[in-house]
């Protein structure tokens, strides 16, 4: 068992929040400069729609489905100004951001697929958030149960712990150099890069919250999370498929 994670401020923790969403925003941006996009083109037009789509869909998500996964806890504070607040959720953010786009482009007409971009900002600013996910210890509710494996950790209450932060920024960086090795050969088919880091997550955090405790018991043992992950896995992985099919078409 490794030492207790118990020495780390929430500030610090929101603070490699704020850093993982600059960070990955640079990339972001970076990425689209290096593939022949201008500053101003990234500030007007359909791209800008994209983005602020984007940031709101994300936004609404992340949080609708952290309540989806806290409802015991909605029915308390439901009319207090912390339920505007309160509450991350990765899996909300990605599901949100992706309608988000959705909406924007086809309010801009725009008919191309946009999301490849975003695939590896998103997989950085992951890993830098599930660090400070990490450091903040039993308050920020990430942690997994308790395991008598030798790499459990203590996360201030005196029981070793799956960590399942440092399992998921694992994962973020298996998925990148995958993601990198069939970048140039998927290409030709836009959007698949994207479906894939999805469904990918998507998958992995509807297996690895098996290992976390459940706030809220929505059946068979599984959390709001799980559910969500589930239901997007039924509607999204049918798309990815048949796009990849048409990539092995090709080839």
């Amino acid at each position: 068992m490794l030492f207790p994670i118990t020495s780390f401020p929430q500030q610090f923790h929101a603070g490699l929040e704020a850093f993982a969403i600059s960070a990955g925003a640079f990339y972001y941006r970076r990425l689209l400069l290096c593939q022949g996009e201008t500053t101003l083109s990234l500030l007007h037009g359909a791209r800008y729609a994209v983005l602020l789509g984007c940031v709101f869909g994300a936004g609404i998500g992340n949080k609708l489905v952290f309540w989806i996964e806290m409802p015991h806890l909605l029915a308390m504070y439901w009319n207090k100004a912390e339920v505007w607040f309160a509450g991350q959720s990765m899996v909300g953010g990605l599901l949100g951001g992706l309608l988000g786009v959705e909406l924007a482009k086809k309010f801009s007409g725009v008919r191309n697929s946009m999301g490849d971009a975003f695939v590896f900002p998103v997989l950085l600013g992951l890993m830098i958030g599930r660090i400070g996910c990490f450091v903040a210890g039993l308050e920020d509710g990430t942690y997994g149960v308790p395991t008598s494996l030798p790499w459990g950790i203590d996360f201030g209450d005196g029981i070793p712990r799956h960590p399942t932060q440092l399992y998921e920024i694992a994962f973020a960086a298996l998925l990148w150099l995958a993601l990198r090795r069939v970048q140039s050969a998927w290409a030709m088919q836009s959007g698949l890069l994207f479906k894939v880091m999805l469904c990918s997550y998507l998958l992995w955090r509807l297996c690895v919250d098996g290992l976390k405790p459940v706030p809220f018991d929505y059946g068979f043992g599984l959390s709001g999370i799980q559910v969500v992950c589930a239901i997007a896995l039924l509607f999204y992985m049918p798309l990815c498929w048949e796009q990849w099919r048409k990539l092995k078409v090709v080839a």
